[in-house]
């Protein structure tokens, strides 16, 4: 039975992600299309599969997940012979601790002043809300004292978690991708160059970062 991703007609944000590995873990997959915009995902039968009423969502045979990071490294977990492999081994236990570290360092140093940026300069502009200014130069230099961490730790390794990509990598990316587009080119300065180095290529395209063994999957 084909995997199944609940997720918008444009597959962005959590969704890309998991979308993603699907792909470099050669799974197959069958986008099942969720009408946001006209708030399906807020009704009775997507609320049944996802209690908060957001995407994305998993349907591997009838065991049914959300929420971007948990899904990812559940493929990972269930299958570890397909495609790329984006995680430690579970007998590798330094490894384990080091992705462990790097994604706690991801979900409270990175993305919460990055997502508060998105919020203002994508999500308020959306709807229609003015941005609040005070907001978005918070959040920009609470990114920027992360990014300058980055920029020490990218300066001895190609990839947050050491010499191979990872899911901390492809997590990065969840809303990163709307930034430049609307108006705050943080991710790619020249007073950083590693953090240039590393997020540039990802920002253009994961996949290409990804290796090229296994990576192919499809979406049916």
């Amino acid at each position: 039975m084909v995997v199944k991703l609940y997720a918008g007609a444009r597959v962005s944000g959590g969704s890309s992600i998991v979308a993603t590995v699907l792909l470099a873990k050669n799974i197959p997959y069958e986008h099942i299309l969720v009408d946001v915009p006209g708030k399906q995902n807020k009704g009775p039968e997507h609320l049944a599969i996802h209690p908060f009423g957001q995407i994305p969502v998993l349907d591997d045979n009838g065991f049914i997940l959300y929420e971007t990071r948990a899904i990812c490294k559940y493929l990972e977990n269930k299958y570890p012979g397909h495609g790329q492999q984006l995680a430690p081994v579970p007998t590798d236990a330094e490894g384990q601790a080091i992705f462990d570290q790097m994604l706690s360092v991801e979900v409270n140093n990175f993305y919460r002043p990055m997502f508060k940026i998105v919020q203002e300069v994508v999500f308020n502009r959306l709807f229609g809300i003015e941005a609040n200014q005070t907001n978005i130069d918070q959040g920009v230099k609470d990114l920027g004292t992360t990014l300058d961490v980055y920029e020490t730790v990218l300066a001895k390794q190609k990839y947050l978690t050491g010499g191979q990509i990872s899911l901390v990598d492809l997590y990065h990316l969840i809303y990163t991708p709307g930034l430049a587009p609307a108006g705050v080119d943080i991710m790619t300065r020249p007073e950083r160059p590693n953090v240039t180095r590393y997020f540039a290529p990802l920002l253009y395209s994961p996949i290409l970062c990804l290796s090229s063994v296994g990576v192919g999957g499809g979406m049916t």
